[in-house]
């Protein structure tokens, strides 16, 4: 029987109940299952791409901002929307300005990069339906990249030689792309658009000498 104090103090807790967890480890498993879980860290290509493509958006805006006033002013559409396949087979809407001129409907694009729905460099975005999306055979790595702004097809195709076929280059990209690759690839980018603008100036274009002009001074044709 139990005692007057016994009673006081309560019943006593079973011998082979399990220890109550204390206050303060209930509260810190109360805040770890409120945190939010720890992003991936960014890779380098990535990391280039928020940090570049940020730069060239910025760099490009008051251009960009131009084209679509003249274009507004003209009563022509200003933006185009496209429906591409992006990473994994996700759906992606390419949203462009609708101009050719100096590459500005490529250039309008950088704000899907910065976003992470494209990369600086990679393959061409491919229309849904598209047989190169397949996924059989060799083909199931294009749905593995993430499609690019420029890419090896890109800036390659321009040379006419047979091995130079998009679908060749895209998949050695797949299988070499790394930093330096990349790199690569923006430079040539760059390079073949202010190359092709450098010659198209007026004062580029070769002379022509006639037959006199190098002549002397009071040299006769007629002796």
């Amino acid at each position: 029987m139990r005692t007057q104090g016994q009673w006081a103090r309560g019943p006593r807790p079973h011998p082979w109940s399990p220890p109550r967890p204390s206050r303060l480890a209930t509260a810190r498993a109360a805040l770890s299952a409120l945190a939010p879980t720890p992003l991936p860290r960014p890779t380098a290509k990535r990391t280039l791409d928020v940090v570049l493509g940020s730069a060239l958006l910025l760099l490009a805006s008051p251009l960009l901002a131009a084209a679509a006033l003249a274009l507004a002013a003209r009563g022509r559409r200003v933006t185009t929307r496209s429906p591409r396949t992006g990473l994994h087979g996700s759906p992606l809407v390419l949203r462009s300005l609708h101009t050719r001129r100096l590459r500005l409907d490529v250039v309008s694009r950088l704000h899907h990069v910065v976003r992470g729905e494209l990369s600086l460099v990679g393959p061409a975005p491919l229309a849904p339906g598209d047989v190169r999306n397949g996924t059989d055979g060799a083909r199931h790595w294009r749905l593995e990249l993430k499609p690019g702004l420029t890419g090896l097809a890109q800036v390659r195709h321009r040379s006419g030689m047979p091995w130079d076929d998009a679908e060749l280059l895209d998949q050695h990209y797949a299988e070499h792309q790394g930093l330096r690759l990349d790199l690569a690839v923006l430079a040539e980018a760059v390079r073949v658009p202010v190359r092709e603008a450098v010659h198209a100036l007026p004062w580029r274009g070769k002379a022509r000498l006639s037959d006199t002009d190098h002549r002397l001074p009071g040299y006769r044709t007629a002796e």
